[in-house]
């Protein structure tokens, strides 16, 4: 699967392309924004973009209107269809959010029962209770996402609602010729639903990808061969700025252990999840860690460890974002243009990298020393063999361990390093040493 040895990017384009934040009904190509970064994408060495809503919306583009129509924010259909083809010629695959789970107030169907009532052929697209009312006044009570009553939910064992979205799938791919769907909040979605998905896509395109918006439990209900090929790691996530902020590298040492280590019982060996270390929805990486010398470290661990790295646009230059109590705003801003700097530079060398290396993209884990300030890993295929350190310390420091025996070179540094048995590690540093 082609995502497995993939790096995303993550842009959300209403905020990215600095369209309004309410839907104002005026059609602008701010869509064609991605096509001025293109060069740079490539160059930064991302090979796949993941793209938050575009579809025609109330606001923030989970509130869908129209799922075959691009918000007329960012452009017309046209528009969008430029850009796929330029992101293609660059050799970047793009996956859209696909948000199957609740519409918008706005959406068509929808609003066809505001109007029509009992006599609408589409109150069954929803779960709608005419013995109540809404918070709205509608007329009728229907169960939004969570509480969130701008956001209504989708029948999806309703089988006329799973053909309709499927049909727009169908759209998107002939119009658009996209290569995957990140599917928000997949933890909600009816999983007959996710299975008739992946069958359909996989008849359309078969290596069309199917990535879930997962924040807890067992990833093993979703991932699978039946349903979707990864879904988002948020366990490792947390574990990923914590474990510097709290100076405790057992933290993100345990987690990737538990999911992806040697012993029997480990959960998700085999499994490519998606790891980031910020996005749209979070406190960006530069603004929750204590320490500003850990951000390129976490950037190292990322880049070495199992899963498929997912950038979210302008961290990779440091750029700072509060999550906000009531909104996402300033984590969703515009940038006139990319402001790459020293850590985007170091980024691009761990892309590069780790593109190049069998063992960072599919090899098995092994955890080889663990200290509080201190983590080298291993990651080992068929092919290759690779040591991920990583010094958190304002100070050197000398491991010790019979793994750390033979010549390796640094592919972070250029470098030969020969161990006998221990191991100098510079303060502040990361390192990827090929055996």
């Amino acid at each position: 699967m082609w995502t497995y040895n993939s790096v995303f990017y993550q842009i959300y384009p209403i905020g990215f392309c600095g369209a309004p934040v309410h839907n104002d009904g005026v059609t602008v190509p701010r869509i064609r924004k991605i096509m001025e970064w293109s060069d740079y994408l490539k160059d930064l060495g991302v090979d796949s973009i993941l793209l938050n809503p575009i579809f025609d919306s109330d606001n923030h583009g989970y509130d869908t209107r129209d799922f075959r129509k691009i918000d007329c924010r960012l452009g017309t259909n046209e528009d969008f269809s430029d850009v796929c083809k330029d992101l293609h010629d660059h050799d970047i695959k793009i996956v859209l959010d696909g948000v199957f789970n609740h519409v918008g107030r706005g959406f068509w169907a929808f609003r066809d029962v505001q109007e029509k009532k009992w006599d609408s052929p589409y109150k069954d697209w929803f779960h709608i209770s005419f013995d109540g009312n809404s918070c709205y006044n509608d007329g009728f009570w229907y169960e939004g996402w969570e509480g969130h009553f701008e956001l209504v939910k989708l029948n999806l064992q309703n089988p006329t609602v799973v053909d309709y979205l499927l049909d727009c799938v169908r759209f998107w791919i002939d119009t658009f010729d996209i290569d995957g769907l990140r599917l928000d909040v997949a933890y909600c979605l009816d999983r007959e639903f996710m299975k008739r998905l992946r069958q359909f896509t996989q008849e359309l395109k078969p290596d069309f990808a199917l990535i879930g918006e997962v924040l807890f439990g067992d990833y093993n209900q979703i991932v699978n061969d039946e349903m979707l090929h990864s879904c988002t790691n948020y366990e490792c996530y947390k574990g990923l700025y914590s474990s510097f902020n709290c100076m405790n590298l057992f933290e993100i040492a345990h987690s990737l252990n538990r999911q992806f280590g040697p012993e029997d019982w480990c959960i998700y060996r085999g499994k490519h999840l998606m790891t980031f270390a910020d996005n749209h929805d979070v406190t960006r990486l530069a603004s929750i860690l204590t320490n500003p010398a850990h951000i390129p470290l976490a950037y190292g661990l990322l880049l070495g460890m199992p899963g498929i790295p997912c950038l979210y646009y302008g961290s990779e230059w440091g750029e700072k974002g509060e999550k906000a109590p009531d909104n996402d705003y300033a984590l969703r801003p515009c940038f006139d243009a990319p402001k790459p700097n020293e850590l985007t530079k170091f980024i691009k060398k761990l892309i590069q990298i780790r593109q190049n290396s069998d063992a960072l993209c599919n090899g098995s884990y092994r955890n080889v020393v663990i200290q509080n300030h201190q983590l080298i890993f291993e990651r080992c295929s068929e092919k290759e063999r690779i040591l991920v350190t990583v010094n958190a310390s304002d100070s050197p420091y000398t491991a010790w361990h019979q793994a750390l025996n033979g010549t390796v070179h640094d592919l972070i540094s250029n470098t030969e390093i020969h161990m006998d048995g221990k191991l100098e590690i510079p303060p502040y540093s990361t390192m990827y040493l090929k055996f």
